[in-house]
């Protein structure tokens, strides 16, 4: 009776390993998604007010999103392991506020940034057969400021 419930352990370990390495796989990318947002929170923030609110020079949208997007990229490092990508836009905030008819602050720009994370690995291929995690995790954070007033955010 023994004899045949002799390789019983081994076969279940065979079972229960890769989906122990999956799940494994899962929180540890999920950990790092977490980790990233935190700090992506942060330098969001102060990249807008610190570069898009009146910075030196003669500033347009478009160079006040590309110093935004530029500020970002340095301060969340240059982490090889992570696969990151950070995109920021800028909008004009025409919103009206609680029973305004129309909005006479003109300067108002809403930039909203985004962090997508692709998942390690991203592709995989066992015994020919190629696996791949098709989706990217995102995440976003807007602020609106006064391009014309430093320190004005609302």
């Amino acid at each position: 009776m023994s004899r045949w419930r002799s390789g019983q352990m081994t076969v279940e370990l065979a079972a229960l390993l890769p989906v122990t390495l999956v799940c494994g796989l899962i929180v540890m990318n999920l950990m790092q998604f977490v980790v990233a947002c935190a700090r992506f929170d942060r330098v969001a923030l102060d990249a807008v007010v610190s570069q898009g609110v009146s910075a030196a020079g003669d500033q347009d949208s478009l160079t006040a999103v590309a110093d935004v997007r530029s500020a970002i990229v340095r301060a969340m490092g240059d982490d090889e392991r992570l696969d990151l990508e950070v995109s920021v836009a800028a909008a004009e905030d025409g919103t009206p506020s609680e029973g305004a008819v129309f909005s006479l602050a003109t300067g108002l720009v809403r930039f909203t940034c985004t962090l997508r994370f692709h998942p390690w690995p991203r592709e995989v291929s066992i015994a020919g057969v190629s696996m791949g995690a098709p989706l990217s995790l995102v995440h976003e954070r807007q602020l609106v400021v006064d391009r014309y007033k430093p320190g004005v955010v609302v």
